[in-house]
């Protein structure tokens, strides 16, 4: 049995050897990209194959920003689309209110935390405006049903951004006008993300590098990594075994009295939400912690504060259910061994807090 146990992939995965060697061969190029002699024209020309790669990969036909992770992704198109209305979920993670404003529209989701339609189309009868989905939530793992959201912000002569922070890398993105990808979430470096952009038109330009819509000498080791973290799949090609994984994990949670957040909805089978009724999260992650498990209550931007989830309080779910919520998060070396070490240790640590 491992010493440690690592479930905490959708906070942070560890780095694949495919980005570190690309990121150690980039290392050699140190020239500012944005100068005109032949240093930084080579490595001016490792970042733009970066971006062609990730264009190639996922199969864009836009333009690709680099930016610093995710959110600074969502920031940029929350604060320069030119549309004048802003629409988000509630289960959007927090980066997204905070940017896209106190008038921007709020829609309720479902106990699975999907977003109710009715709510969308209300919104959009309001006018032209940025709608921001979650195509996977970063807590429960749900995929929202992307496609129909995007044919409704179309007919309704919105845009739409689409986080993609946990879906890149691992399962298929829409066709969205905006959408935000992260590196440390698919294997890459951290501090390095991505907005890619159908129509660079709808968004106003601030000057600088990345064609006038990011300032600031780009990191050229960090994009290599990324896009060489992206090339190598290994998130995707661990799907079906994911699936078996979590399969396996969430039925034993059950068989112990625990609760599986968001069964019935459609999901990514890399993040599964679970909750022992009669515990409390703050207290789980510390005693899983001391019994050496790394697992998180939510976002690891907001998980620190030891605070129950936003998510799931979104989703009015029974609060004794709400208390005790954690995410188990799997990456592609996560064994059958490393889910049954878990479960021994959730054994120990439910029944002293029950006792």
């Amino acid at each position: 049995m491992p010493d440690r146990l690592y479930f905490d992939h959708a906070a942070a995965t560890p780095l694949h050897p495919e980005a570190r060697q690309a990121m150690m061969d980039a290392f050699d190029c140190w020239a500012n990209p944005n100068s005109p002699y032949a240093e930084a024209r080579n490595c001016n020309g490792i970042f733009e194959k970066a971006r062609k790669t990730i264009k190639d990969v996922l199969d864009w036909d836009g333009d690709v920003i680099f930016t610093s992770g995710a959110s600074e992704a969502i920031a940029l198109a929350a604060k320069r689309c030119k549309l004048p209305g802003r629409i988000h979920g509630a289960t959007e993670h927090d980066i997204v209110p905070c940017m896209m404003g106190a008038d921007s529209i709020k829609l309720g989701v479902d106990h699975d935390g999907i977003i109710r339609m009715e709510e969308l189309d209300a919104a959009l009868a309001k006018g032209p405006a940025l709608v921001a989905i979650q195509l996977v939530n970063n807590e429960t793992g749900v995929i929202q049903p992307a496609e129909q959201i995007a044919e409704k912000v179309r007919a309704a002569g919105s845009l739409l951004l689409c986080d993609a922070a946990q879906a890149g890398g691992k399962i298929d993105i829409p066709d969205a006008d905006y959408t935000c990808i992260s590196g440390h979430k698919l294997g890459g470096p951290a501090g390095i993300g991505a907005l890619l952009v159908k129509d660079l038109t709808t968004l106003e330009a601030i000057g600088g590098q990345e064609k006038g819509y990011r300032r600031g000498t780009q990191n050229v080791p960090a994009a290599a990594g990324f896009a060489a973290a992206l090339a190598a799949g290994r998130f995707r090609k661990a799907m079906d075994r994911h699936k078996e994984l979590r399969a396996y994990f969430e039925a034993e949670v059950k068989a112990r009295g625990g609760v599986v957040i968001a069964e019935g909805a459609p999901r990514i089978a890399t993040i599964g939400g679970i909750s022992f009724p009669g515990t409390e999260a703050p207290q789980m992650l510390v005693s899983l912690d001391l019994d050496g498990v790394s697992v998180s209550a939510g976002s690891a931007c907001s998980s620190g504060a030891m605070k129950g989830s936003r998510v799931v309080g979104e989703m009015h779910l029974p609060v004794e259910v709400h208390k005790g919520f954690i995410r188990v998060s799997f990456g592609p070396d996560t064994t059958r061994e490393d889910v049954d070490a878990l479960l021994t240790r959730l054994d120990r640590i439910v029944s002293r807090a029950a006792a």
